[in-house]
């Protein structure tokens, strides 16, 4: 396990909600257009980095899409999650569980194949060199087809790739739960585990459907939470993980600005929420910048910040002797924090 040094003001923590797509940094994104003869549509650098200034998930996700093509062979995928990894483990990420988006890539021509190849021996490698033990989900596009999706876990299968299980992602408004009820069901007969974005942009009820009719284990975002009493009882009662990415509703305008985050009334609500980063190389932080963000925003001391990452390991799907050990780490920090 990587140590995070005990004066390090952000706890050891599980990231449980990070784009691998979302961490590809603008210097990358010249630099793999130019090894595969791309010519962006905005090709300098400083012109590029001027449309970061988004107005919605609308205007980050047409972005998104677009530097995505600078994706092309194992090798680029390979170095995208390798820096990710490089950064978590400095920012005290002792466990990933990451998100790539199979249709996002398939549909530029690109082999599933090389995709999943290039992540996984970047995870593989990325663990024995930083000590983080990752899981990888393949998120669908939920403003795709649910035939695609089922096309997508098919390939999966015959891969035989090394998923953890299967979440869904991408433009929420318009596109509720129910339309990948049945692709769900097949990746939990199949063992996998499920999780979904939900009550980001999308109403209290979108969280409501990915719980009952997609039976999600864990509710990526889930802000919107709030506006239903009876779903805050039944979230809290079930201890429901929620991964909220401050910075990113910030920068998409899901909220107006960070004091008007609802994070402090879902901790008050005792709600299982952890801190993540979504797609950090897009919204100003990775998890660390998030920690220090909220910490400063809402005043949270050691004690608060460790109940994150203590929410963070409790709703990842590590074993338990893993578990264990990484709240160990957690409360070894809050413990030299005086706390």
């Amino acid at each position: 396990m990587s140590p995070i040094p005990a004066t390090s003001p952000t706890p050891p923590c599980a990231e449980l909600h990070l784009h691998l797509e979302g961490t590809l940094e603008v210097p990358m994104v010249l630099e793999l257009a130019d090894r595969n003869g791309i010519r962006l549509p905005t090709p300098d650098e400083d012109a590029l980095r001027r449309r970061y200034a988004f107005t919605d998930l609308a205007s980050f996700l047409a972005l998104y899409y677009e530097n995505t093509a600078v994706l092309r062979t194992a090798a680029d995928f390979a170095a995208l999650t390798g820096a990710y990894l490089r950064r978590a483990s400095e920012a005290g990420v002792l466990h990933a569980e990451v998100m790539f988006d199979p249709q996002a890539h398939v549909a530029r021509g690109v082999p599933l194949g090389a995709v999943v190849e290039g992540v996984a021996a970047a995870l593989e490698e990325g663990g024995r060199e930083f000590g983080i033990s990752t899981g990888l989900f393949a998120a669908f596009l939920r403003d795709r087809p649910a035939t695609e999706a089922h096309a997508v876990l098919d390939e999966l299968l015959a891969l035989d790739a090394p998923i953890t299980g299967v979440g869904l992602d991408s433009a929420e408004l318009g596109y509720p739960p129910s339309l990948f009820a049945d692709v769900f069901a097949r990746a939990r007969a199949l063992g996998l585990h499920r999780i979904a974005h939900a009550g980001e942009e999308g109403p209290a009820g979108y969280i409501v459907g990915a719980l009952d009719l997609l039976h999600a284990e864990r509710i990526d975002h889930g802000i919107r939470c709030l506006e239903d009493p009876a779903l805050v009882a039944r979230l809290a009662a079930e201890r429901i993980p929620l991964t909220v990415c401050p910075l990113s509703n910030v920068r998409l305008h899901a909220v107006p600005e960070l004091a008007a985050h609802p994070l402090p009334g879902m901790l008050a609500q005792g709600l299982n929420v952890s801190v993540n980063s979504d797609d950090p190389a897009y919204f100003g932080g990775y998890v660390d910048d998030n920690f220090r963000a909220v910490a400063a925003q809402f005043s949270l001391g050691a004690a608060e910040l460790a109940r994150l990452a203590l929410n963070s390991v409790e709703s990842s799907f590590v074993p338990a002797e893993r578990s264990r050990e990484l709240a160990g780490a957690v409360e070894a920090w809050r413990a030299a924090q005086g706390q």
